[in-house]
């Protein structure tokens, strides 16, 4: 399926309708926010929902919120963006990844991550009523846009609320990002974000 395909569906058939649904879009860090946020921000009334309970340590998960309210408040679009924090509840995490520490960087331990944070977009997404929940994972390269649409299509039905499919990284989407990120002087992390995918040369 192609996910950026379906997705220029969906909001052309909005436009059309003249409907401004409510998203509720679970965000990794602000640089992969703000192509999304440009982009979807024409379509949608968008919630930023921050829930990554796999950052570590806990100065990076600071400095990585704050950065995205920073961003959220700087940005001009043409719907208002709402912020809303998750948990940080790491233990939750930690516990997901038991077992699967070494697993490599992309694998099993990375696809149960994205659940898990899916899973709690929706989860909220379907208590407070949104039309849609999405995630910008898809934009990085470095993610599989497939495994993450699988999943979330999967858990859609549920929370009894729409999944909002994406290939983010599609059209330029990803070279659009570090080009918002330099606008902005956003922090531009060298890791995904958990103690496993911190590289070898920095670890302790």
């Amino acid at each position: 399926m192609n996910y950026q395909k379906e997705l220029e569906k969906l909001v052309e058939t909005l436009g059309e309708e003249e409907k401004v649904p409510d998203l509720l879009l679970h965000s990794c860090c602000a640089p992969c926010s703000s192509y999304v946020l440009e982009y979807m921000s024409n379509y949608f009334k968008i919630t930023v929902f921050y829930y990554n309970p796999n950052i570590y340590p806990e100065s990076e998960y600071t400095k990585r919120i704050l950065e995205q309210q920073t961003l959220i408040g700087e940005m001009k679009t043409r719907y208002p963006i709402s912020f809303m924090a998750g948990n940080y509840d790491k233990e939750r995490f930690y516990e997901m990844a038991r077992g699967l520490e070494h697993v490599r960087e992309g694998g099993e331990r990375c696809f149960r991550c994205y659940e898990l944070r899916l899973r709690e977009t929706a989860e909220v997404a379907g208590k407070c009523g949104f039309d849609y929940f999405a995630t910008t994972l898809s934009i990085s390269p470095l993610k599989n846009a497939a495994k993450l649409n699988e999943i979330g299509m999967r858990i859609a039905d549920e929370y009894g609320v729409a999944y909002l499919p994406s290939d983010f990284k599609k059209k330029n989407g990803y070279k659009r990002s570090i080009e918002l990120s330099k606008r902005y002087g956003l922090y531009r992390q060298d890791y995904c974000g958990c103690e496993f995918s911190i590289p070898v040369s920095r670890r302790a």
